[in-house]
């Protein structure tokens, strides 16, 4: 007898793509004079870039940005007619994939620039210039130096990008002034398109936008800001099966290193989800879950493929083995969820392992 492969899965993960091209909707409609593009990198953020990339090129998106010239290869198979921007810009190694593929490079360095100007044979490229995050880019004294050779001459260069490192903070007074800064380096180039905005530089106003924005986390229902309330719509769901449900007859203890306490008549429902899925271990003692529409707290430690869910609170009738928990989605929401386990939503989507059964909606 074959076994029923649904049921060999620790839970479902879900993704709602109609809430994925709402949340485009909005951001596109935020940058009314830009051009919206797309961030997929890390397999659209752990998502599933195949259906995610799909439905936002459905959308109307043509501009996307991957992390790596890998994921641009796998990108182009499936998108023959998008500009695919590869952010690690091009190595010695990936020359080949990137000019074969037909991908943008993202050049980042003097070094990079020349092995383009070697290859690329006038191919399109952007280039990145570093206003403040001190990480990929060139800095004030090397595009000096890319100026003063006429590095940029032969290039056929589309876009000019930055990155703000503080944009989740609206009130950080970097963002401003990795604007000036910007607009201090673009003087050393020819006239040039160009890039600021991410899921949060786009909510902050025009000024941070540039011709093309790149939204990213605020695309799969994330908060792009540090604190307060998401202005997206969720897109995950996650639901995990309960194993088995007990009643405690006696004071005892909860799981690995005994963290918790339980009294007689506790009621326990244990669950096949663990962080082997990615469900983060910080989330022991802290995590809540929502069962029947009633929230419950996560008791014990999170192992490697079980938690177990405090549901005293609840009928007997309303929990049983086999029925599904939420542990995120409308009712758990993902930035609550990252705050607790000490994290932010970009770990936990990426993090989510290849055990669960994946679903698209619609």
């Amino acid at each position: 007898m074959v076994a029923d492969t649904e049921m060999l899965s620790p839970g479902v993960f879900t993704v709602d793509l109609d809430a994925l091209a709402r949340n485009y909707r909005t951001l596109r409609d935020a940058a009314p004079q830009a051009v919206c593009g797309a961030v997929v990198k890390a397999n659209a953020y752990g998502l599933g870039v195949a259906p995610v990339a799909g439905r936002l090129w459905d959308e109307g998106c043509r501009h996307f940005f991957v992390a790596t010239a890998q994921e641009g290869i796998e990108l182009r198979s499936l998108l023959p007619e998008a500009q695919i921007f590869v952010f690690e810009g091009v190595l010695e190694g990936s020359a080949g994939g990137v000019i074969g593929a037909d991908l943008i490079p993202i050049l980042n360095s003097i070094a990079q620039i020349r092995c383009w100007r070697a290859v690329g044979a006038g191919r399109p490229a952007a280039i990145h210039l570093d206003t403040g995050m001190s990480r990929l880019g060139l800095a004030d004294a090397e595009l000096r130096e890319v100026s003063r050779t006429g590095l940029l001459e032969s290039l056929n260069l589309q876009y000019a990008l930055t990155h703000l490192a503080c944009a989740d903070v609206p009130s950080d007074p970097l963002n401003a002034r990795q604007v000036r800064n910007f607009g201090d380096l673009l003087a050393r180039l020819p006239e040039v398109r160009t890039s600021i905005g991410g899921s949060a530089g786009i909510l902050l106003g025009p000024e941070y936008h540039g011709d093309l924005v790149r939204p990213g986390i605020a695309l799969y229902g994330a908060s792009p800001f540090a604190s307060g309330d998401s202005p997206m719509e969720p897109v995950v769901i996650l639901e995990g099966i309960v194993l088995q449900t007990r009643t405690v007859t006696r004071q005892q203890t909860v799981g690995y290193g005994a963290t918790h306490t339980v009294r007689p008549g506790t009621r326990l429902a244990t669950v096949g989800v663990g962080y082997a899925d990615g469900y983060p271990r910080a989330l022991g003692n802290r995590g809540v879950a929502c069962v029947a529409g009633a929230g419950v707290r996560v008791v014990g430690r999170v192992s490697m493929d079980l938690i177990t869910l405090d549901v005293s609170g609840l009928s007997p009738a309303d929990v049983q083995p086999g029925d599904t928990v939420e542990l995120l989605g409308g009712n758990v929401p993902l930035d609550d969820l990252a705050r607790k386990a000490g994290t932010i939503s970009y770990e936990i989507l990426t993090g989510l392992g290849p055990r669960w059964r994946r679903r698209y909606l619609p």
